[in-house]
């Protein structure tokens, strides 16, 4: 087993991640697309911020959430797609800043679930704080 990114399953996650959808609504961006390392940013727009002008923990949650399923592809045999199980969010404190930061990795790599890791990271000028970590089990779905 090879631990660099094959080209093809690297297109077919940058082709899913781009497609018109939840996340393209808020300008998320792929900021590191490796084997077993993903890294995504979100930056702050009204359109989640809640009332105290704290990101939305559920915008937060579903940062988490598509960080932890895109590394998940990562180390897939194969391009293709994958569906949570079940994710816990623990959130460290208030998301305060210009955006956001997920960081996922791979904790394990089973033959029917992939554990994932991911910090979330408030940044602002530069500085980051981690406001959020989550821990994810996925599953795949099938070949795209």
């Amino acid at each position: 087993m090879s631990d660099t990114l094959d080209p093809a399953i690297r297109q077919f996650i940058t082709d899913r991640f781009y497609q018109p959808g939840f996340m393209t609504n808020f300008d998320t961006r792929i900021v590191t697309l490796e084997y077993g390392l993903c890294v995504i940013e979100m930056p702050a727009s009204p359109l989640i911020l809640q009332d105290q002008g704290f990101f939305h923990g559920g915008a937060i949650g579903a940062l988490g959430d598509t960080a932890g399923g895109t590394v998940a592809r990562t180390v897939l045999s194969y391009p293709g797609d994958v569906l949570a199980l079940e994710y816990k969010v623990n959130f460290l404190r208030p998301g305060v800043g210009e955006k956001l930061v997920a960081r996922a990795s791979v904790l394990r790599k089973g033959r029917s679930a992939i554990i994932t890791r991911v910090d979330i990271d408030c940044v602002t000028g530069g500085e980051a704080k981690l406001c959020a970590a989550m821990q994810q089990t996925v599953v795949p779905a099938g070949a795209g």
